[in-house]
């Protein structure tokens, strides 16, 4: 595998941002690959959490190992602390990191695919909401996953992590966040607006302080139709135990996970 830190101009953001790649490659790791099994191959948006950027998840995790006998692109951008969401001071991560950068990864790396079944989004924490938003807000990927995800906002729960202000910034009237296209109860209605719904996975630790609300969100999306993968387990807001599940996300997604032949080698 190869791991590459991108350095781009996003048009959206009208500024730099960064990203970094881990793409399949041919080694001897692998002899029976050839270049045309390396042509169309699926790929994984990772998203960090709050106070993340785009490498987090290669320097606290061993994703890289975890997927260097599968063919499939791992994509990592960084969103800062804006929640991949289109902010209210004018920067749009959402476009940008959805919309755009698919886009952007076309252009520099067409061995990648652009088939939706094969266009995979996952993230933990602020992470977790963000790939659940890629999926119900775009029509671009098939499958997401979210590890101790924030997917229900409230006084009481995510917005006592930060200053008003800051929430305030990201979502605007705090009071109105629940009715808007930012509750992602309220993005999977409107996604059902849309084509074929997303299938989605969720993990969250019963010690996370986000357990209730992962369970809430879980319930009412279920109740609007969409198939949820859901597994819960002890397990507390920290690496420790994403890098163990995001072993599980790669099982879950329909690729060839060579995991066998990855712990045998």
């Amino acid at each position: 595998m190869a791991l590459l830190e991108i350095n781009y101009y996003s048009e959206t953001l009208e500024m730099e941002q960064s990203m970094a790649v881990i793409l399949p490659e041919l080694s001897d790791n692998n002899p029976d690959w050839t270049l045309e099994d390396l042509t169309d191959i699926p790929v994984l948006y990772l998203l960090h959490g709050m106070g993340g950027n785009h490498s987090t998840w290669t320097r606290r995790t061993s994703i890289e190992r975890y997927v260097r006998n599968t063919k499939i692109a791992i994509v990592m951008p960084s969103t800062d602390l804006a929640w991949y969401t289109n902010t209210t001071y004018g920067l749009n991560y959402f476009d940008a990191l959805a919309i755009e950068l698919p886009k952007k990864i076309k252009q520099l790396f067409p061995q990648i695919s652009t088939k939706v079944e094969k266009n995979f989004v996952a993230g933990l924490s602020m992470g977790g909401y963000g790939a659940w938003k890629f999926a119900f807000g775009t029509e671009s990927f098939s499958h997401a996953a979210s590890l101790s995800g924030g997917l229900v906002f409230s006084k009481e729960v995510a917005f006592t992590l930060g200053s008003e202000t800051y929430w305030k910034g990201i979502f605007g009237d705090l009071e109105n966040v629940e009715q808007s296209s930012n509750n992602l109860i309220n993005a999977a209605r409107l996604r059902l607006k849309g084509g074929t719904k997303p299938k989605l996975y969720a993990w969250c630790g019963q010690e996370d302080f986000l357990f209730e609300a992962s369970n809430l969100a879980v319930e009412q999306i279920r109740q609007l139709g969409y198939d949820i993968d859901y597994e819960v387990g002890h397990g507390k807001h920290e690496w420790y135990y994403w890098d163990k599940m995001i072993e599980r996300v790669l099982e879950w997604l329909p690729i060839d996970y060579q995991q066998e032949e990855r712990l045998q080698s």
